[in-house]
């Protein structure tokens, strides 16, 4: 693997840190899986190894899906690092508020509804759908980023789930504009992957919600 020199720390997660740095004189993005103390040393890098090549293989095929990803420019199995491209523009977590007309938010969330179709269409779900995982480029075009929890899976629990996390952090950062942005979302989804399909994962949507408060007044009578 070529070394990549004094990276700069862009982000601490759980499973991974990234950080931002140059490589072949090209600025990029390092994700890097470190090890886990409190997993036995084999298994841990089964995990990492297998992590690692997955979430390569979700952003090439998110792209076949028509979903703008960062370019993979190396994957080192050994160390349980990518080395991707790095996109310029602004989290679309910085952009939605008050300061943007509500034509161009609503825009913004139907394309982000489309994209977050296509994934489902061709089997994809994100695992960690929120607007810090999305990027507009200065092009105009929605990048989705970190397919750390994603899975190819046509599932409609799943498909719900991945949604009902966007809903969720939609409320979470958005609250004052979470239903109008989520109403375009759902609009952008059912224009790809159609009516009948888009209620079926409302419907799922709505179940999980319903489990969601059900587990929560359970532990509060406990």
């Amino acid at each position: 693997m070529d070394r990549v020199a004094l990276p700069v720390l862009l982000k601490k997660g759980a499973e991974a840190s990234l950080f931002i740095d140059y490589w072949h004189s090209r600025k990029v993005v390092v994700k890097k899986r470190s090890a886990k103390k409190y997993r036995p040393a084999e298994l841990d890098l089964k995990i990492r190894t297998y992590r690692t090549i997955h979430e390569a293989q979700l952003l090439s095929e998110a792209k076949k899906a028509g979903v703008p990803t960062p370019t993979i420019f190396f994957v080192d199995i050994k160390s349980s690092t990518i080395i991707m491209e790095m996109i310029d523009g602004e989290q679309v977590k910085r952009l939605i508020g008050a300061e943007l007309p509500e034509k161009v938010r609503g825009g913004l969330c139907a394309k982000i509804g489309e994209l977050i179709g296509r994934l489902h269409h061709y089997g994809i779900v994100h695992g960690d759908l929120t607007t810090s995982n999305m990027i507009l480029n200065p092009e105009g075009k929605v990048i989705f980023v970190d397919f750390g929890l994603g899975e190819k899976t046509r599932e409609v629990e799943a498909r719900g789930v991945d949604l009902h996390l966007m809903k969720r952090a939609l409320k979470s950062t958005h609250h004052k504009f979470a239903k109008e942005c989520f109403r375009a979302v759902m609009k952008g989804y059912a224009d790809v992957v159609g009516k009948k399909e888009a209620e079926e994962v409302s419907n799922k949507i709505g179940e999980i919600e319903k489990r969601g408060r059900y587990n929560e007044k359970r532990r509060k009578d406990q």
